[in-house]
């Protein structure tokens, strides 16, 4: 009985042993060697190293040197990280943060490593400027982590949600009062699902571009490959999809018909993709089969970082919509009410991202024609087809109001330009039975439309910016919910009369216009298609240094 024993205390002995070293981390000194930073770095010794303290120090570049000076200058320049706990903690911290695609080196990671396990041997010089560089590192990182390393207003010429705000020499007071800077570092990281979902796709997409080894690549000369036909391309998009898990049959070169079974697999594999489902081998679905798991992994990396510059928090009632994937949901708590598909702006006429709140909903709305539209399609359209206004139902009215006759505007004047143009309630007008309204600098609004074939279509940047919605009478009926006089029947009524209605939303509804290209799904990394072209601009930005 007695070997048994021994086993367990054995067993039980190495337990603790592992749990110390745990807890030890990157502070490998000897316990009566490891002589702490209040000794190391005196306030004398830190006021010192900030009379001369620039943007950088030897190869390390401060990214906060002027908060550095401020926070450190109010305290009397005493140490801050005088807990050998709170040391572990960030670096820690700094480590993890590859989980959420930052890249741990941005924080001084390498410095940290060679300090902080060789504290007893320090000069003056390094002591002072350890304790430094973990404060500009706690604040790098909780930035990024807040609202990203880049700012997106610095990229787009559009851009209309506010940067999440940060105290951050509150939020380190915190961490150290509480002593507990992970969770201070917690606080900041995003929360929403579709954050979490990518970091479990980084992890996975990480190790399938480890692993990727000279992939299949097909040409993408030639024409389309329809049903049935015959192209010498055939057996290697087999061999594509057969490395991305759509195809598990034999391949044989000699057999170039596009058949059936082929066909099957290829939508399957577009409609992951968010490409046109319609089994037709063009140019767009063979550039996404040459896509590598690298360029899909930098794509997630892009991703992570976008949703970084969103809010932290949507609401507790909210639409929101991909503009990338042309879908938007209704979402109280943590349940998805509804989900619509949708049509967002064109190329020339992007679908901005922004976020606001909804105020009202009008019944057989009017159009009135945005600026761009009015001086692009409608004033050159009526110049040249005296019938144009009247066959679109459209009403002219002037600076001061007044309706004027078509065949009296002189579509030559550059007062023309000054005129509102609006269309009438019909069904003509592009604005369907109703529109949905929060009032924003952009004039972006949900509405019907009478096309409502489009929305069979994979591909919906169609539109001139705003965003029309699959059964939008559905979801406006869902915000009206809270109004019971507003029943089925009223809202019949309403649409039967053909007058304009404005009903106002009573309930707190946000509406997010978001844009993203990656998200994981039911366990499953999806992919859209990146209709404005963003992705690669970030990650060059994300990359550059």
């Amino acid at each position: 009985m007695k070997f048994p024993r021994l086993l367990l205390f054995l067993g039980l002995m190495i337990l603790f042993s592992c749990e110390e070293d745990q807890k030890k981390g990157i502070e490998t000194s000897k316990e009566e060697e490891a002589v702490v930073i209040e000794k190391l770095a005196s306030a004398d010794l830190i006021a010192k190293r900030f009379s001369r303290l620039s943007n950088s120090v030897g190869n390390i570049d401060l990214q906060y040197p002027d908060l550095l000076d401020s926070i450190y200058s109010k305290r009397d320049y005493k140490p801050i990280w005088t807990d050998r706990a709170l040391r572990e903690d960030l670096y820690r911290g700094i480590e993890r943060a590859e989980e959420d695609g930052l890249e741990p080196e941005d924080y001084h990671l390498s410095y940290l490593k060679k300090s902080l396990s060789n504290l007893a041997e320090l000069d003056d010089e390094e002591r002072s400027l350890t304790e430094i560089i973990l404060t500009d590192a706690f604040f790098s990182l909780t930035s990024d982590y807040n609202s990203g390393k880049l700012d997106p207003k610095e990229i787009y010429s559009i851009w209309g949600v506010e940067s999440n705000k940060i105290d951050l020499p509150g939020l380190l007071d915190h961490g150290v009062q509480q002593n507990n800077i992970l969770a201070a570092i917690d606080s900041v990281v995003p929360r929403h699902e579709v954050y979490k979902g990518l970091k479990r796709s980084l992890k996975e997409y990480r190790e399938l571009a480890k692993n990727e080894k000279d992939p299949i690549f097909i040409s993408e000369e030639g024409e389309s490959i329809k049903a049935d036909e015959k192209d010498e391309r055939i057996p290697n998009i087999k061999r594509r999809l057969k490395e991305l898990g759509y195809w598990d049959k034999e391949i044989a070169d000699s057999l170039i018909i596009y058949d059936e079974p082929l066909q099957e697999a290829v939508k399957e594999f577009q409609e992951k993709y968010g490409i046109e489902t319609d089994g037709v081998i063009g140019g767009g679905t063979i550039k996404t089969l040459n896509k590598t798991y690298q360029e899909r992994l930098e794509q997630i990396l892009v991703n992570l970082e976008r949703w970084r510059w969103y809010p932290k928090d949507l609401g507790e009632q909210y639409i929101i919509v991909n503009i990338a994937n042309y879908r938007l949901h209704l979402v109280k708590g943590e349940d998805t009410l509804a989900t619509h598909r949708t049509m967002v702006g064109t190329e020339a006429r992007k679908t901005p991202v922004f976020s606001d709140k909804v105020e009202h909903i009008v019944y057989n709305p009017t159009w009135t024609i945005p600026p761009t539209i009015k001086s692009k399609d409608v004033i050159p359209s009526a110049s040249k087809d005296p019938d144009y206004i009247n066959r679109k139902n459209f009403s002219i009215f002037n600076r001061s109001g007044e309706k004027m006759n078509p065949q009296d505007v002189d579509w030559s004047s550059s007062k023309v330009k000054s005129y509102t143009f609006r269309q009438e309630a019909g069904p003509a007008n592009p604005l369907g039975l109703v529109k949905i309204i929060y009032p924003n600098e952009y004039m972006i609004y949900l509405h019907d439309t009478p096309s409502k074939s489009l929305f069979n279509k994979n591909l919906r940047a169609q539109s001139s910016g705003c965003v029309r919605v699959q059964g939008v009478l559905d979801l406006a009926k869902m915000l009206l919910n809270d109004q019971p006089k507003y029943d089925d029947d009223k809202i019949a009524e309403i649409l039967k009369s053909g007058k304009t209605t404005t009903i106002k939303v009573t309930q707190n509804v946000n509406v997010h216009h978001l844009y993203w290209t990656a998200w994981n799904e039911n366990g499953s990394t999806r992919f859209a298609e990146d209709i404005y072209k963003r992705d690669a601009a970030i990650y060059n930005l994300l990359t550059k240094n």
